[in-house]
């Protein structure tokens, strides 16, 4: 689990590649097009792709020559479940500081 999410992390700290992941929860695409957008030749998107397949974030099929590429959300979750700890845990500190503040008199101008 661990090494999964530290896979997922590691894909997704590069802004290319989540680029990709969002282009593909719209729709899957092949390689040329995920590579479109991108200043990149097709080696550097599908090395990109080979990083976000490592991760569980990708399934790539190949029919013929084209290779089609579509998004796996459950490292996704995955991941949002390991944030949501620190979600709440700001969460907390805020809501303390908040009482904290609003507990105290005013004091005069």
């Amino acid at each position: 689990m661990v090494e999964r999410l530290d896979a997922v992390f590691h894909a997704l700290a590069d802004p290319t590649r989540r680029a990709m992941v969002r282009g593909l929860a719209d729709h899957e695409q092949t390689v040329t097009e995920l590579a479109a957008p991108h200043p990149i030749s097709l080696a550097a998107a599908s090395k990109h792709i080979k990083v976000l397949e490592r991760a569980g974030l990708v399934r790539r099929t190949v029919h013929g020559r084209r290779h089609v590429c579509r998004l796996e959300a459950a490292p996704l979750a995955e991941a949002t479940h390991h944030l949501r700890f620190y979600e709440q845990f700001w969460t907390d500190r805020l809501d303390a500081l908040d009482a904290f503040v609003t507990s105290r008199p005013e004091e005069p101008r």
